[in-house]
């Protein structure tokens, strides 16, 4: 088993006549998409040149996408997944980075790369949506076969990374680590044969591929696309496909609970799904209103499968460590912090002693590395160790909780704030659809708490009465309440639908959206932010020599 392939698991599936993928235009059995990744492969395979055998994808989810994937398992290529929401500059730069042979596109996609030297010529693009690509494909041999050099190790997937905290790096998978992903999780997120797997997650993203695409391919469940993400859209599409299983980050789930509540919600056969950063309270929202279980865990395109799940955890928590090196660790001492002590609302009463980073003392021969950066390997592997670069810490039972990114701590007033913790209430709020937290320099020492708040269209700012609703949050410290609120119907966000929040924190209260600071003394007022206001607080930095904190 550890040195099975994703080709392996491909070629399981020939022959097998179990709906396989489907759109709402058709479907494919399982037989179909592995020969439509056999030709594939027969393609790239004439085509392949000199160095690495990387393969750009920049497509929506559409099933070429699915197809392309078993075809770079069977041919030993690797896909780069290309983010169709970059632009530019930083576009340009992450797929020249990854050094791609062949891009496999649509029409949308060779407008977004026009002008951009990407280090591939345009007589090298695969435009799946031109009449060349449907006649090169014709009269292709259906049946797979996999290329001599594949193992284990051969390179599967460059995941780029996010890039919600800095600059996205190119994460390694390969084939025998995503294949033990992909039967690790069908039994960790119990997708067997007879569920139908909804992906409304991008397929670039390392959710869609290890915690839908390859768990599927490895139980022989189906898979259903659709080619964006619609919050509007979801539940139609769950009941079309009639999908029992789905993933999602938090901001999704945070946009379909913002949809107009029905009677009939419940009325699909949805049971469970997995993700990340939804709130305890959504996850139950989400119960009461669709049926459907949601199952947060914790890990990353780099390394997974460092926390397992326990039956019996509290709410909020991620788990129990999967092995002995998995601990909470102060970063510069290296000791395991003690566990937390929690108060009845669950706030951590010794954050300085418990609050560490994540980290597996066994994990680092697991870290495949990032292509081509060894700055951001050394980054991840120092002292033998791998370092996730997440806040953690434990309870006293041994339970882990999540408490945020290496960057989501604020010093207020000489203490340590959770930017995490002061998110996931904002959350709480019925009309917020979304909420980021994060630091921005006070004008004379240290930080100030600042809020990123998506609204709905047709709300204002003073619908929220947000001094009220802070005011009714008993789990929120006298630090906790933000400063700072910029209001927007839009926040940036990734590829994923992740928040953006080392752009709005670089941007901090220089938006053009509006932003509302806290006013006065006791109970927090906000007012509106002019231009003057923000004139005024650039001085107050200028005048105490803290210019250098402003862009």
């Amino acid at each position: 088993m550890p040195h099975q392939t994703i080709a392996d698991l491909l070629l399981a599936r020939a022959g097998d006549d179990h709906p396989g993928l489907l759109t709402r235009a058709r479907s494919w059995t399982w037989d179909e998409v592995v020969g439509e990744s056999a030709a594939r492969a027969s393609w790239a395979g004439e085509l392949r040149a000199e160095g690495p055998f990387h393969i750009g994808v920049l497509l929506d989810n559409v099933p070429e996408y699915v197809f392309w994937l078993g075809a770079a398992a069977l041919a030993g290529a690797a896909v780069v997944g290309i983010n169709p929401t970059r632009r530019g500059v930083e576009l340009e730069r992450e797929v020249r980075h990854t050094e791609c042979q062949l891009i496999v596109t649509d029409r949308a996609g060779v407008d977004l790369l026009h002008g951009l030297d990407v280090g591939v010529d345009r007589d090298r693009f695969l435009v799946v949506d031109e009449p060349e690509c449907t006649s090169r494909l014709a009269g292709r041999p259906r049946r797979p076969v996999r290329s001599g050099d594949v193992t284990a190790a051969t390179r599967m997937l460059l995941l780029l990374t996010s890039g919600t905290t800095g600059t996205s790096k190119a994460a390694i998978c390969s084939q025998g680590r995503l294949a033990a992903l992909g039967a690790a999780n069908s039994a960790k997120y119990d997708i067997t044969r007879e569920d139908t797997c909804y992906c409304p997650m991008p397929l670039f993203h390392g959710n869609a591929l290890m915690a839908l695409w390859a768990p599927a391919l490895a139980a022989g469940a189906t898979i259903a696309l659709t080619r964006t993400f619609s919050a509007s859209g979801f539940l139609p599409d769950v009941r079309h496909f009639e999908a029992t299983y789905f993933t999602y980050v938090g901001k999704a789930i945070g946009y379909i609970l913002a949809r107009p509540e029905s009677d009939d919600d419940a009325d699909n056969r949805l049971t469970h799904a997995f993700g990340t950063e939804a709130s305890p309270e959504d996850a139950a929202r989400f119960l009461r209103r669709f049926g459907c279980r949601l199952v947060e865990g914790y890990g990353s395109s780099e390394g997974g499968g460092m926390l397992k799940r326990a039956p019996d955890a509290p709410v909020g928590a991620l788990g129990v460590p999967a092995r002995d090196g998995v601990r909470i660790v102060h970063p510069t001492t290296r000791e395991t912090c003690p566990p937390a002590v929690l108060d009845s609302y669950g706030r951590v009463r010794n954050p300085e002693e418990a609050i560490g980073e994540i980290v597996d003392t066994e994990g680092a021969a697991r870290f495949e590395g990032y292509y081509n950066n060894e700055a951001a390997d050394a980054e991840r592997v120092r002292h033998g160790w791998y370092w996730t670069g997440d806040l953690g810490y434990v309870d006293e039972a041994g339970y882990f909780y999540f408490a945020g990114r290496s960057g989501d701590w604020i010093r207020v007033d000489g203490e340590n704030i959770s930017a995490l913790l002061t998110e996931r209430i904002l959350r709480r709020h019925p009309r917020v659809v979304a909420a980021g937290v994060f630091g921005v320099p006070d004008p004379r020492s240290g930080d100030q708490v600042m809020a990123a708040l998506e609204v709905a269209e047709g709300t204002r700012f003073e619908d929220l009465d947000l001094p009220g609703f802070l005011a009714g949050q008993q789990d929120l410290g006298t630090k906790g309440a933000p400063r700072f609120v910029r209001v927007s119907h839009a926040l940036p966000t990734t590829g994923s639908n992740k928040l953006r929040k080392k752009e709005m924190q670089l941007d901090g209260w220089r938006t053009d959206d509006a932003v509302y600071r806290w006013a006065g003394r006791g109970r927090p007022a906000y007012a509106l932010m002019t231009d003057e206001d923000k004139a005024a607080l650039r001085g107050e930095f200028l005048a105490n020599g803290r210019g250098r904190f402003l862009p």
